[in-house]
């Protein structure tokens, strides 16, 4: 069963800030952070990890995403580090296993570095936010829907977006979800300070990587992999940026690979 509910969190220097999440299954507690494409791009992937992987899983709407309103104070991935670390504090969770596609990546990689012991591990999807010489991330802004759909995915045919048989209500949502992504990220969809700061990171980190992803090249996700003190790095086949959405059962097990490898140490 899923419950949807939101939390009203006051986050030092921000104010109250209105935090809607998904909650569905029972088990060991897993934070599900989605990217730029919105909420409804993990939300198959939710309903898979909860049954398969006999989980709690919680997947918050980043503030601004989906129609929810955005503070203006909360401006950055590491305020919804914080955002989401709070959260954790109110449901009472711990040794959470918190998992990130694309900006979500980057989102969670900022709450590896807040020390909570909120946090158990944490699993980096095709994670944005470093700066790799010679391997930038894609200008998503500059590019249309059909191009995003060509360098997010192996096989893009499956997977494009017709603006032209959306309702005029799904063509705000679209855009608003575009307008917070600027807001969090600036146009660079990186931070010069991240790659240096990841080096403090003592959680076990999982860095999981689609072989054809061109938002992001498999060497930058190398490269984040290296950047951080014991990161395990494992490429995911035939599939590119979202593999939640592309290849969900070679991502769920690759997932449960690094869980089970947890509990057995």
């Amino acid at each position: 069963m899923t419950t949807s509910a939101t939390l009203t969190i006051t986050l030092a220097g921000v104010g109250p800030v209105a935090v809607s999440y998904s909650d569905r299954g029972t088990g060991r507690a897993m934070l599900l952070l989605h990217g730029g494409a919105g909420p409804q791009s993990v939300t198959g992937f939710a309903d898979v990890l909860a049954e398969a992987g006999r989980a709690r899983v919680i997947t918050p709407v980043h503030p601004g995403f989906a129609g929810t309103e955005r503070p203006a104070g909360l401006d950055s991935p590491s305020g919804l580090a914080r955002l989401y670390v709070a959260l954790l504090d109110e449901l009472g969770l711990t040794g959470a296993t918190v998992i990130g596609n694309s900006v979500g990546g980057w989102i969670a990689a900022e709450m590896a570095l807040t020390g909570s012991t909120r946090i158990g591990g944490v699993v980096l999807v095709d994670a944005v936010g470093i700066e790799v010489p010679g391997h930038p991330v894609a200008d998503f802004f500059s590019l249309t829907l059909d191009q995003v759909a060509d360098l997010s995915y192996h096989d893009p045919g499956r997977f494009r977006i017709n603006p032209a048989t959306m309702s005029p209500e799904q063509l705000a949502v679209m855009a608003g979800n575009r307008q917070a992504l600027a807001d969090y990220t600036g146009a660079g969809m990186t931070d010069e300070t991240l790659r240096r700061r990841l080096g403090r990171i003592s959680l076990p980190v999982c860095v999981l990587w689609g072989d054809s992803d061109r938002i992001a090249d498999p060497d930058y996700g190398r490269a984040y992999a290296a950047a951080i003190p014991g990161a395990g790095f494992q490429l995911l086949s035939d599939t590119g940026h979202v593999p939640q959405i592309e290849s969900p059962d070679r991502l769920l097990g690759a997932i449960r690979e690094f869980t089970s490898s947890r509990a057995a140490g």
